[in-house]
């Protein structure tokens, strides 16, 4: 069951819990996966091309970084027994856009600007690759962070 605490609209599948003041100036970065680009290469003339074809979408996939921490977060997220290669289900914060057509994921909530332009916030089934905690014992301040790639 995804676990939030509603004081973020992240939202995380177990064992990942987010308490009270964990997700304080939270910040949510989707990114292509490291082999989306891997068929990108420069020809003879170093003009840069796409070598992938066209209908291969295998490695159309998103990693993410989600970082949170200033000077009132207090709490860590619950990392205790998450390790790299956990899979989790992430309700993400940062949006997508498209024009026209369907989203390319599902959907956790979603609008459209007066251009005509919709937005969405992607559910996304995505793997631990890696996290951090820190905390200052002389500021009480905590600060995480968690990457994430899509399965």
């Amino acid at each position: 069951m995804p676990t939030s605490d509603f004081q973020t609209l992240l939202v995380l599948s177990t064992p990942l819990g987010i308490p009270f003041y964990s997700a304080r100036g939270l910040k949510q970065t989707l990114t292509p996966i490291q082999a989306a680009a891997a068929n990108i290469q420069r020809d003879i003339n170093g003009t840069l091309v796409d070598l992938r074809d066209s209908d291969d979408l295998h490695f159309c996939k998103y990693a993410s970084h989600i970082e949170c921490g200033d000077s009132d977060t207090r709490v860590p997220l619950e990392f205790e027994g998450v390790w790299p290669g956990q899979i989790v289900t992430v309700d993400c914060v940062s949006e997508l856009a498209y024009a026209s057509g369907s989203p390319s994921r599902p959907v956790v909530a979603t609008r459209t600007d007066a251009n005509g332009v919709h937005f969405y916030r992607p559910r996304l089934t995505m793997m631990v690759t890696g996290w951090s905690s820190q905390e200052s014992e002389w500021e009480a301040t905590v600060s995480w962070s968690l990457d994430l790639e899509e399965v």
